[in-house]
């Protein structure tokens, strides 16, 4: 694992940077899809690992929530719009998205199955030495988790710093035909974007160390 920011590790997938986990503390943050839980395991061991938390329910970061809580024997904590969904499993069908292909073809891909839900996130709760902040846009109960001491952010898919088609860097939305209210995904990047970030780290692509860049890139953003 990589150490990214104090007690933040990013866990290496492949390719590389295409679809990222984090362990903050003792809590994993993320599960990526259901073919990755014997990779994050096998990756977690010697760590200790007391949580496992969502920025959001949608199946490349729920995939493995169900077998690595069974596994560890850890509670499963997810943000409040999205709980539904992370308990269903059905995180495409119970989740409004777009009328496009590409959530129903994931649908058969990504996801793991539902696990109850043992703590609601919702703003201003403690995530070891994070903070919660409701980000929605991406999903309904879309979460981030900030530390004011060194500014590090970590912010799942609101937004990404790689084209998830090309996997080209670059600072992008999430892909609209996974986000089912564009408006409010842009408010919550001019949300993190005024934290000025040190480093953010995402859900897709590299870890940002340019708030100065980000700043900019939510100033570019359409109008809501």
């Amino acid at each position: 694992m990589k150490l990214v920011a104090e007690n933040v590790y990013q866990l290496p997938g492949f390719p590389p940077n295409a679809i990222n986990c984090y362990l903050v503390g003792d809590v994993l943050v993320d599960s990526a899809t259901r073919s990755h839980a014997r990779f994050i395991l096998r990756k977690l061991k010697g760590h200790s690992v007391n949580a496992h938390a969502l920025t959001h329910a949608h199946g490349d970061h729920q995939g493995s929530s169900a077998a690595i809580c069974a596994a560890l024997g850890i509670p499963y904590w997810v943000g409040a719009g999205d709980v539904g969904a992370a308990e269903s499993g059905r995180v495409y069908e119970d989740m409004p998205h777009p009328l496009h292909p590409m959530p129903r073809l994931y649908s058969h891909i990504f996801p793991g199955p539902g696990r109850s839900v043992d703590r609601v996130l919702t703003e201003g709760d403690a995530v070891g030495d994070f903070t919660v902040l409701e980000t929605p846009g991406h999903s309904a109960g879309h979460i981030s988790l900030w530390r004011e001491s060194d500014r590090t952010l970590i912010c799942g898919d609101v937004i990404t710093t790689m084209d998830v088609n090309t996997m080209l860097p670059g600072l992008h939305e999430p892909m609209p035909y996974f986000t089912p209210d564009p408006a409010t995904n842009r408010a919550s990047i001019r949300r993190i974007a005024e934290l000025e970030p040190a480093i953010v780290c995402v859900g897709h692509g590299k870890p940002l160390r340019d708030p100065a860049k980000l700043k900019t890139f939510a100033a570019s953003l359409p109008p809501d």
